[in-house]
């Protein structure tokens, strides 16, 4: 047999093997430690506002607020992530960033889609200058909408339920009219809601309790309200105390600015109108729907706007009227309208409800309830007897984007026996806002399961969770009203429950699925939308914005530039938004936002730097109309 010698070839290979196996394992193993500590030394959490701010690179002067309280800056917190050198993108510099310039002062409470002026141009039958029209591409502003000169950060929840800075909305107009129904006053630099209304001098609170004693009010049976002709939203203000949250709407009319300070006292709201249109809702969204002295015509053309509210009434779910025609043998005087007319008006209003198959609940005083039947087996046996309507045939009951109202009852889903709940029935409220919405169980939203829904929970949970780290003031009760501008299943809303917020879930219509109905099912609220056009409601009016996806879904449709404009305008000062999408798109938002006086950075995804989605926190930097003018 041949003798191996220590100087053969094959020692020296198993040598070489050694060596080459002990410099690999070394190298990685100072790779593995200088990751770590480089981790560990530049992931501080900010723990202030201030810090935040710091944090995404701003350094802006705070404005006026409520307590005025600024914490110090950590000089640690102010490093910039080095993004650029991670990533094969470019971003631009200072010098090539489009700056852009504050609009006119007269533009500060502009609301593109509801402007006075553009809707003079339209038929004024059945309020349709009132409705949603919007400017050409010719007539987008391409400046960003001016604060008032002494503009203050709003007072916090549940202060701003009760008052307001006279500065951020300066109108008296609504204190003086409606001085007697209590709506609103005015004591020296701020504003004070009593709570009144039209028909509650003397409190929503009371009104409420009254309403209560007729209808299962407190016991999680009802969740979501819409409140049409809202006022300043005194009713969905104290609504939200017994867990039930309203989406109050009202037009842009003579009375001046009641939509925005509903906004601004932390209470939903939107701007809206019962005209020729549907409204931005699906079917069966609302568990209760309300209308005080709304002076919507429901006994006109045939019925169309109750039958509307059939349309977005959840089977089961209740209308409550006050006002007139209600009770008016006792109000006709005060109301300047004969007994005779008055009495027409209820008739006719009774017979629409009859033909609509809702049964009357009870008329009390100035209280008159109804509700919706929860299935339309009766119904249709009864269409020989009632006049009723015909029901919609081949239409999808939850379009309602810029859709013609119907003289048609909105089919519900079949049943098979006379009990069952059409659709499916909700769970009480809060067990509501994570059992799985019945549109999901009966397979009606393609593609969607149970399993998917759970998982997008806690998806959810762990992304909040990521956000409360990085963005502190999320658990402070710095951010009341949020709007999500592509909220899928409601996820984020639901898994920020429990902070003192509320969730504008917005529904692209350009999406894949149309989610909303489940939103709802889950006892949020939100609306349709499409983000090439502004949203119905006032500047300045939403403290935080988050879009997941938003641009990968629009990026091809419009420019972009006009949606972050947007986004601007709806946005308070110091506010803050949260993108999430591609690196390439998040960098071309933000050579966009570098020149609206935002402060912006971009991170890591919550579950590490190789996912490809990534997250841009920006700020928008305080700043006002009379500041403006000065430095042009």
């Amino acid at each position: 047999m041949a003798k191996e010698y220590n100087g053969s070839p094959k020692h020296h290979q198993l040598e070489a093997k050694r060596k080459r196996l002990t410099w690999i394992l070394g190298v990685s193993g100072l790779c593995v430690f200088f990751y770590v500590l480089g981790a560990w030394q530049t992931t501080t959490i900010p723990t202030t506002q201030s810090d935040l701010y710091a944090r995404v690179g701003c350094d802006v002067n705070s404005p006026p607020s409520a307590d005025n309280n600024n914490a110090p800056v950590d000089p640690s917190l102010t490093a910039s992530l080095d993004f650029q050198s991670h990533h094969q993108v470019e971003i631009n510099s200072n010098n090539t960033v489009k700056q852009f310039q504050p609009c006119d002062m007269s533009f500060s409470e502009y609301t593109p889609c509801q402007d006075k002026v553009r809707g003079r141009r339209f038929d004024r039958n059945m309020l349709k200058y009132r409705e949603r029209h919007c400017p050409t591409k010719e007539e987008l502003l391409l400046c960003l909408i001016p604060a008032p000169p002494k503009y203050k950060t709003p007072f916090k929840w549940p202060q701003s339920r009760d008052y307001a800075w006279y500065d951020n909305i300066p109108h008296k107009e609504l204190s003086i009219e409606k001085a007697v129904q209590n709506w609103i006053q005015v004591e020296g630099d701020r504003f004070r809601f009593p709570g009144g209304g039209t028909m509650f001098p003397h409190g929503a609170d009371a009104y409420i309790d009254d309403i209560g004693k007729l209808i299962p009010l407190t016991d999680g049976t009802i969740r979501t309200a819409v409140d049409t002709g809202c006022g300043v939203a005194s009713f969905g203000a104290f609504l939200l105390k017994r867990d039930v949250i309203a989406m109050s709407f009202a037009p842009r009319d003579t009375h001046e600015a009641q939509v925005q300070f509903a906004l601004e006292r932390g209470v939903p709201a939107i701007i809206g109108i019962m005209g020729s249109k549907r409204l931005p809702y699906p079917a069966r969204a609302f568990d209760l729907a309300h209308c005080s002295r709304c002076l919507i015509p429901w006994h006109q053309y045939d019925g169309l706007y109750l039958t509307e509210v059939d349309r977005i009434l959840r089977p089961g779910g209740y209308w409550v009227l006050s006002g007139p025609p209600i009770h008016w043998k006792k109000h006709w005087r005060g109301w300047e309208r004969t007994e005779k007319d008055l009495k027409q008006e209820q008739d006719a209003i009774e017979d629409v409800a009859k033909r609509l198959c809702w049964n009357k609940v009870i008329e009390k005083e100035d209280l008159a309830i109804w509700q919706k039947p929860i299935n339309h087996i009766e119904c249709i046996k009864s269409g020989t007897v009632y006049k009723t309507p015909h029901i919609c045939k081949s239409d999808n009951p939850d379009t309602a984007w810029y859709k013609d109202l119907e003289a048609c009852i909105t089919p519900l889903p079949e049943v098979s026996s006379s009990d069952d709940v059409a659709g499916g029935a909700v769970e009480k409220w809060p067990e509501r806002a994570f059992a799985v919405p019945p549109r999901i169980s009966r397979g009606s939203i393609r593609g969607i399961t149970a399993e998917k829904f759970r998982e997008d929970n806690e998806l959810w949970k762990d992304r909040v969770a990521h956000y409360k780290r990085i963005i502190s003031p999320l658990a402070q009760g710095r951010y009341r009203n949020i709007m999500d501008m592509n909220a899928f299943l409601g996820g984020f809303a639901a898994a920020i429950l429990k902070y003192p917020a509320w969730v504008m879930n917005v529904v692209p219509v350009s999406s894949d699925h149309d989610t909303l109905g489940v939103i709802y099912e889950r006892g949020l609220i939100g609306t349709y939308q499409d983000w090439c056009e502004a949203f119905s409601t006032y500047p300045r009016t939403y403290d935080l914005i988050h879009a997941t996806g938003v641009f990968s879904i629009y990026q091809d449709r419009c420019d972009i530039t006009y949606i972050l404009l947007e986004m601007d305008r709806i946005l308070r000062p110091e506010g803050t938004v949260i993108f999430r999408d591609s690196v390439e798109l998040l960098v071309k938002i933000k050579s966009i936002t570098d020149g609206m006086r935002w402060k912006s950075q971009i991170m890591d995804h919550e579950s590490g730097p190789f996912n490809p989605e990534k997250i841009l926190v920006a700020v928008k930097t305080y700043w006002t109309g009379e500041a403006a003018q000065k430095q042009r």
